[in-house]
């Protein structure tokens, strides 16, 4: 399980530095706040862990411009996209369980082109 998301890791670094070098946060930046939530998402636990709760936290305070929800999002459709027994369901649950309700819903088919301000 940890070289997979190792593998995600640098793969969603490299992503980020072909797309755009320079950003105020990168792919494998928000994909480090949400490796702890891989047991939920996956369904081998039934509740998000504290830690991955913290980070789901952290991207909504991250999430300050339109362009900051879009760029989050990408990254983390790119993110659910490298892991193939997601649960939808529970990644989709996984902000509101947290305490901290996104602008978009998480999931590997998400249109993050469209979010609102």
């Amino acid at each position: 399980m940890k070289l997979v998301i190792i593998s995600v890791l640098v793969v969603l670094s490299m992503v980020q530095v072909i797309v755009k070098p320079i950003e105020a946060f990168n792919c494998a930046e928000i994909a480090m706040k949400v490796t702890s939530c891989a047991p939920f998402v996956i369904g081998s636990a039934v509740q998000p862990s504290p830690e991955c709760c913290n980070g789901v936290k952290q991207l909504k305070a991250m999430m300050v411009t339109k362009n900051d929800k879009r760029e989050i999002c990408n990254c983390l459709k790119i993110a659910a996209s490298a892991y193939p027994k997601l649960k939808d369901a529970a990644i989709a649950a996984l902000p509101a369980k947290c305490g901290a309700p996104l602008p978009f819903t998480i999931s590997k088919n998400m249109n993050c082109n469209t979010l609102n301000p």
